[in-house]
């Protein structure tokens, strides 16, 4: 037997709830999982809340990330007692996730956790940090290099933001941090941001074109953020847009990209092939502050987690939320 956050929807409404599960339970594929720590992203918070359509089959049992140990695999890539760590792949949507004891698995999915790093670890980066890093990655292609000018970071305060920051800075970047969050400058300053930004400049409707302010720009929060970000985007920068917090619209038009050359470089996280999830793990491994770590992440119970939700989704939440499921 073994304990996990199970949302289902059914006559009597939508909810989430723990529960104890039999493996017999866990449903298909070629590895196991003994899991270790899980994450409480914000896709988990709409997840577990039912305040976004994020679950497609229920019952489900939410976590898009996961880090544990094999304890059996019909896969030829893994073996018991190999430590593992997933992002994505519809884990949490489709496929049950990581707040969970025990996960049953795609061995496709997953990727060798680094050495060097720990279960704890690798959930305190989760897929927040991933996901800053194929930012980061994405920009490195487009050319972007230190001493260009400075990188905008929106949403400076949430998971993606907050490694956003530390990457950027370690590799001597001078970073913008947006933030609604003034009280939390501290906190942005000592992540490695050279400036902060209100993000009220933002998050209204804008002009077409605004005063060039940035060369690049790693954007989790869409709708008119994004919109005026890119308009205020340096000729011939880049966009990295990995999110949607303020909405999925993108109410902008065509003058920064038609004329001032202006890349939008779409992020996705949750089905990159393997090569590029080994090389961005590869690379958090050796190239994040593990000093941040702490100054990013806090611990909770699997316990927890269902309250902690609605804060998340609330705003109320810095940084990033691991779940050690053994509690």
């Amino acid at each position: 037997m073994f304990t996990a956050i199970v949302t289902d929807k059914d006559e009597s409404g939508y909810r989430s709830e723990l529960r104890d599960l039999s493996e017999h339970d866990l449903p298909e594929g070629d590895v196991t999982v003994r899991v270790a720590y899980s994450t409480l992203n914000y896709k988990d918070g709409l997840a577990i809340t039912g305040k976004g359509p994020v679950v497609r089959r229920f019952p489900m049992v939410p976590g898009i990330d996961l880090a544990g140990v094999v304890e059996s695999s019909d896969h030829p890539s893994y073996s018991a007692g190999d430590r593992v760590v997933l992002n994505g792949w519809g884990v949490g949507e489709t496929h049950w996730g990581g707040l969970a004891q025990r996960a049953r698995l795609r061995g496709d999915w997953l990727v060798p956790l680094p050495d060097g790093l720990s279960e704890q670890q690798a959930m305190a980066i989760g897929t927040a940090g991933y996901t800053a890093m194929l930012c980061l990655m994405a920009l490195e292609r487009h050319g972007l290099t230190p001493g260009d000018g400075d990188v905008l970071v929106t949403g400076a305060n949430g998971g993606v933001g907050s490694f956003a920051i530390s990457l950027l800075n370690r590799h001597g970047y001078s970073v913008v941090a947006a933030t609604g969050r003034p009280e939390e400058s501290d906190y942005l300053r000592q992540l490695g941001a050279t400036s902060i930004l209100d993000r009220a400049e933002l998050s209204e409707p804008g002009r077409p074109l605004a005063k060039e302010r940035w060369v690049a720009a790693i954007d989790s929060v869409g709708s008119h953020t994004l919109a005026n970000v890119c308009a205020g985007t340096r000729a011939e920068g880049a966009v990295a847009a990995c999110g949607m917090a303020q909405g999925m619209d993108l109410p902008a038009t065509v003058a920064p990209f038609i004329l001032r050359g202006v890349s939008l470089l779409g992020i996705n996280s949750v089905t990159q092939p393997y090569d590029t999830r080994v090389t961005a793990w590869q690379r958090l491994s050796r190239e994040l502050d593990r000093a941040h770590l702490e100054e990013i992440s806090h611990d909770i119970g699997l316990s927890e987690a269902i309250a902690t939700a609605d804060e998340l989704l609330a705003g109320r939440v810095r940084g990033r939320v691991i779940v050690d499921v053994t509690r």
